[in-house]
């Protein structure tokens, strides 16, 4: 039996000889459950710590879980419960307390600054700049894509450490939004495109962004803003097609986060969506897309 967080760098041959198991990461609500049952009293006696000495609000547990950690599993969050038992018996110990309580304003007393924060849905709807969702080895996220269009000479301009798919689909997405739009031929020979996405230090990849782009690309041609709560993910043809995805409970969770009302799916991903618990899917709008131009009339805001 062997493990791996990502299958993509294990040989084909040694692949095709395997049995794979694909085990899904932790919701929030099942890492609280883990926690609460299991890693709180397991650390708790591990440090010495009775029962009753040591409470962690439920706000904290929340604080730790998405400000402190970011995986798909436990271990981090184990090691970080360890660290606050450690402390607290060291206060229990040398200052006399007689109970410590942990709270999210307290927190960073025992676990320093927070190290990880979700990128939120932007407070105004903004020309040129779409919200797409991505799969990482830890879980989902939130990606945003930026378009800037400038007097210039027809270039097409990437940044963002963009891999060698994510780059193709910029292209394709650039194309089909080329066939679609009301302006003359004139205009693109006449203005660069530069198309960004923001972590610049962060390698990037995959075909999953590619209606995100179509968006942005769309917006800032046209002059039209994104929905700010509006969130997408699939692949795009050039002839407008959205293809299905992979990861999208991971991208449904972040979204969620995230504070997005709306997310858009590619339709062939409906099966995906039904095997999703209600915890994950509630609150969120889900809506299934086949066709870019579906894409745009449901995250363009009309004037």
């Amino acid at each position: 039996i062997a493990t791996a967080n990502d299958v993509q760098g294990i040989p084909r041959p040694l692949l095709d000889r395997m049995e794979l198991m694909e085990i899904p990461g932790y919701t929030e609500n099942e890492k609280e459950h883990i926690a609460r049952e299991h890693l709180i009293p397991k650390q708790m006696e591990i440090n010495g710590i009775p029962e009753g000495k040591l409470v962690i609000q439920p706000a904290a547990l929340g604080k730790l879980i998405n400000n402190y950690t970011k995986e798909a599993g436990v271990r981090s969050l184990e090691r970080n419960i360890g660290r606050i038992c450690r402390k607290t018996a060291r206060a229990l110990m040398e200052e006399g307390k007689d109970k410590v309580v942990v709270t999210s304003r307290n927190i960073s007393k025992f676990l320093g600054k927070e190290r990880y924060n979700y990128l939120m849905a932007n407070e105004k709807d903004e020309i040129g700049i779409a919200r797409g969702l991505a799969w990482t080895q830890v879980g989902g996220d939130t990606l945003e894509i930026e378009v800037n269009i400038m007097p210039g000479e027809g270039n097409l301009i990437l940044t963002g450490q963009l891999g060698d798919v994510m780059q193709e689909s910029a292209r394709i997405a650039l194309s089909y939004v080329r066939s679609i739009v009301k302006k003359e031929a004139s205009y693109f020979k006449e203005h660069d495109i530069h198309l960004h996405v923001p972590e610049g230090a962060v390698p990037k990849d995959g075909p999953s962004a590619g209606v995100t782009m179509s968006t942005a690309l769309y917006s800032a041609i046209e002059g039209i803003p994104v929905d700010a709560k509006v969130a997408m993910t699939g692949e795009v043809t050039l002839r407008g097609k959205v293809l299905p995805i992979g990861g999208l409970k991971e991208k449904l969770l972040a979204a969620k986060s995230a504070g997005i009302k709306k997310v858009l799916v590619p339709q062939e991903n409906k099966p995906d969506v039904e095997e999703l618990e209600e915890e994950i899917t509630d609150g969120i709008q889900i809506v299934f897309v086949t066709k870019v131009k579906q894409v745009l009339k449901e995250s363009l805001v009309e004037r």
